[in-house]
């Protein structure tokens, strides 16, 4: 017969690692689908439902390229430095099991 450890409520510190952590999934999901959105509807609309005669050219590439493809491109790399360095929280996350104060 084994017996079961009782059900005990989460420890607060572990309730603001995981809100933290969904928090910050969402957001990183929900700036994913947007990116993913405007690539493809942009490139769709500035590639393929114009005729070849209105494509200009921006430092050599085509402009729906620059529009669809790189300022997305800026834009996330601007975001992902903004997540990383000001958004994201930094939580603690404690003490291995069996590791004690003051080891490296």
């Amino acid at each position: 017969m084994t017996t079961e450890a009782p059900v005990t409520k989460p420890k607060a510190k572990e309730q603001r690692l995981l809100r933290n952590a969904r928090r910050e999934g969402l957001l990183i999901m929900a700036v994913w689908t947007a990116c993913l959105l405007w690539n493809i509807g942009s490139g769709y609309w500035l590639g393929y439902c114009r005729k070849s005669d209105d494509i200009g050219l921006i430092l050599g590439i085509p402009d729906w390229i620059c529009w669809s493809v790189i300022l997305p491109w800026i834009l996330c790399l601007a975001f992902s430095a903004w997540f990383c360095f000001v958004y994201m929280a930094d939580d603690d996350l404690g003490l291995d099991p069996g590791e004690e104060e003051g080891h490296a």
